[in-house]
């Protein structure tokens, strides 16, 4: 084989893998039971060698598993969360996972200096004091994300003194703490040795990153949170409309 037939063999697998990965990912088999391989070599006019290449890749993500004799099965369903709900910013649906679907696992809720990057982040001088509250996000008892969050007094200390039952958004309204907009920095990297454990993920693992700043009503900043989440397991939705004028 040519190095130029390797490289489209390559080409191949990966749309393959794909195509394959967004039908899991999507849902799009609703039994969980994928189709065969003669069925997909013939839809989506595949080889079986980049078949089962692309399903091993599929495979080794953990994202399906392969039994002889009995086929292939999705083994991970992620939860699709429309992007304004995650800013907190929309009442969220009722199949929402942010419709009080989730419930953390605190791992710490104490009162620090905020650090200098925390300090610049939110407009505040180096050392106020913050409540950080570090949890895990749990879904069907299940980890989908770490989260370390650091707020800003007053709305800290209603933070602090109300039961942490559900997800964020739920805890900052029950302690009656308004936000007006959020922020997201979004960016990807693999699970560390002290990320992994708490994630039940294995160590090299590609989490989703993201850096969020919550802001009250004033247009203040008082919510600064680094979140660690599996991408395998939470897939970001967004969908934009063109306005009219736009299209004159």
């Amino acid at each position: 084989m040519t190095s130029d037939s390797r490289r489209q063999r390559a080409h191949e697998v990966r749309r393959l893998r794909d195509m394959l990965r967004a039908a899991v990912q999507g849902c799009r088999y609703p039994d969980g039971q994928l189709p065969s391989e003669a069925d997909l070599m013939a839809s989506h006019h595949a080889t079986r060698a980049t078949v089962r290449e692309a399903l091993a890749l599929l495979r080794a993500e953990g994202l399906i598993e392969r039994v002889q004799g009995i086929g292939t099965h999705v083994v991970v369903r992620p939860v699709d969360t429309a992007l304004p709900e995650a800013h907190g910013v929309m009442t969220p649906g009722r199949e929402s996972v942010f419709n009080r679907r989730m419930r953390p696992r605190v791992l710490d809720r104490s009162v620090v200096e905020a650090p200098a990057t925390v300090a610049e982040r939110l407009a505040v001088p180096e050392g106020t004091p913050c409540l950080r509250l570090e949890y895990v996000a749990l879904h069907e008892e299940e980890p989908i994300g770490l989260v370390t969050n650091y707020v800003l007094f007053p709305g800290a200390g209603r933070v602090r003194d109300t039961p942490f039952v559900s997800d964020w958004y739920a805890l900052l309204a029950d302690a009656g703490v308004e936000l007006s907009e959020s922020e997201f920095i979004f960016g990807c990297e693999p699970a560390d040795p002290l990320v992994a454990p708490a994630l039940g993920v294995r160590v090299g693992a590609l989490l989703i990153i993201s850096e969020q700043i919550i802001y009250d009503p004033h247009g203040r900043p008082f919510d600064l949170a680094f979140i660690h989440t599996r991408g395998e397991r939470f897939r970001f939705v967004s969908r934009a409309w063109r306005t009219r004028e736009e299209h004159s």
